[in-house]
């Protein structure tokens, strides 16, 4: 939960209804979306798809960070120059495989997307590491870590986990071209994954470790324990050639010898789990996103859980919670729902940041919570996009697609975006669509060899 705790130092500044539609970062904008709609058609289930995917790649394509070509931390149409050239890690990963997406779909051109691709990975390359693992921001302009807190100036091993899921992606996509410039963006992609030491990051013990420094050592200790958005980084840990970790840290780690497990229900769906930070019912949605970007959680279990269950179960609760919408917030309805960690509105109207769920409801919604639960609730998650792009297109859609956060309770939106927020949609629409990366990810051999070795097994791939 660190990650939602300090990102509450956001910066607070006034909102404003501004559009800053100026391309930033270079080449062939996508263009096109955040004005109002050229008539009041109302569009097909088709149409929104397409607008809803076009209209977040933007975010890491025409506003990309311009010397990197990698995600920004954030995006504000009220300020564009804020932390222009702040470089998000996770973000950054998510942006890789939406990029991907972009290209199957024809939304960006393919060989410009290579070469952008290339000047990103090189910077990676170049950027600071720590023990193989990045920093949670890098400075875009020198690669250099940016600190995300006091302690917190080295390695972050889940922003890693979230970029090497990219990573792998790409070198899956690319492995097999006859063009020299994309096999070499594949071989540097497995270059980059293969440096990450994460046993390092286990301090010799039977459990993964957020964050190493170079100044403060493994001062934060922060273990990574389930459930919560982590489970990548043990998957991704097992799977390394070089620096792999046992099934026991897995065990003891992440599934917490069997205690991940819940009996609990909530609405008569049950939990399956035990969400950090959410007794008794679950945590914010980005749990059951950031990791299955590439996993693919369907028929997915291992010796405790079934993470088909697990996930479409907590974005079911998650519906049902707004439908029955205990503390009577304007607004929250069958079609209007979705709570995770985004920017926020503060008692006093300003802006700020919060992990919005059951036990933390602001009447804050967050697009992303129900778009990016698309594989698991597709009717309710429609329901949601009909909404927003027929209904609302005008108050809640922007420069790149919709907004990050808005109450409808205190008829408040803010014009801004994030990149972990934006990274998550097309990826997981694209999932429901087509499988398109859960089959990249999860049919790469190491990959597949890493679950194997935690004893997971998989309907949907034969293992």
């Amino acid at each position: 939960m660190k990650n939602l705790i300090q990102l509450l130092i956001v910066a607070v500044l006034v909102v404003s209804c501004s559009r800053d539609s100026t391309p930033k970062s270079g080449g062939t904008p996508i263009g096109g979306g955040g004005t109002e709609p050229p008539t009041n058609t109302i569009y097909t289930d088709a149409q929104i798809i397409e607008m809803t995917q076009k209209d977040v790649t933007k975010y890491f394509w025409d506003y990309a960070e311009v010397n990197s070509k990698l995600a920004r931390e954030r995006y504000h149409t009220d300020n564009p120059g804020q932390d222009a050239n702040v470089v998000t890690t996770g973000g950054s990963g998510f942006g890789l495989m939406t990029i991907l997406v972009g290209i199957k779909n024809g939304y960006v051109p393919r060989a410009e997307a290579v070469s952008r691709l290339s000047t990103a990975l090189n910077f990676l390359q170049n950027a600071n590491r720590f023990h193989g693992a990045w920093s949670h921001w890098i400075d875009g302009t020198t690669g250099n870590v940016i600190p995300f807190g006091t302690l917190d100036n080295g390695g972050d091993l889940v922003e890693t986990a979230f970029l090497v899921q990219g990573l792998i992606c790409v070198r899956e996509y690319f492995k097999s071209s006859a063009d020299p410039q994309e096999i070499a963006l594949s071989q540097k992609a497995d270059a980059l994954w293969k440096g990450v030491e994460w046993n390092w990051y286990t301090q010799d013990q039977n459990v993964l470790y957020w964050h190493w420094s170079p100044n403060y050592n493994f001062q934060i200790n922060l273990k990574l324990q389930g459930y919560d958005e982590t489970m990548l980084t043990y998957i991704l840990a097992a799977a390394s050639p070089n620096y792999s970790i046992d099934k026991t840290v897995y065990q003891q780690g992440w599934a917490r010898n069997g205690a991940i497990k819940s009996s609990g229900s909530q609405y008569g769906i049950p939990l399956v789990v035990n969400h950090n930070g959410a007794a008794g019912t679950v945590g914010p949605m980005f749990f059951s996103h950031y990791s299955f970007l590439g996993l693919d959680p369907r028929g997915l279990s291992d010796e405790y859980v079934n993470y088909g269950d697990v996930t479409t179960n907590h974005a079911k609760i998650m519906h049902q919670y707004c439908v029955a919408n205990p503390k009577g917030w304007n607004g929250y309805s069958a079609k209007n729902w979705g709570l995770t960690a985004s920017y926020s509105r503060n008692s006093d109207g300003s802006t700020g940041y919060s992990a919005h769920q059951p036990n933390n409801d602001l009447g804050v919604i967050s697009p992303t919570a129900a778009i990016s639960d698309y594989p698991y609730t597709p009717t309710e998650s429609m329901n949601y996009l009909r909404f927003l792009y027929n209904e609302n297109y005008s108050k809640y859609i922007g420069v790149a697609g919709p907004y990050d956060a808005y109450s409808m309770q205190y008829n408040w939106v803010t014009p801004r975006y994030l990149a972990i927020d934006q990274g998550p949609v097309s990826p997981m629409i694209e999932n429901y669509k087509s499988a398109f990366l859960w089959n990249l990810f999860m049919n790469a051999p190491d990959v597949k060899a890493g679950l194997i070795k935690l004893g997971f097994h998989s309907t949907q791939y034969g293992f």
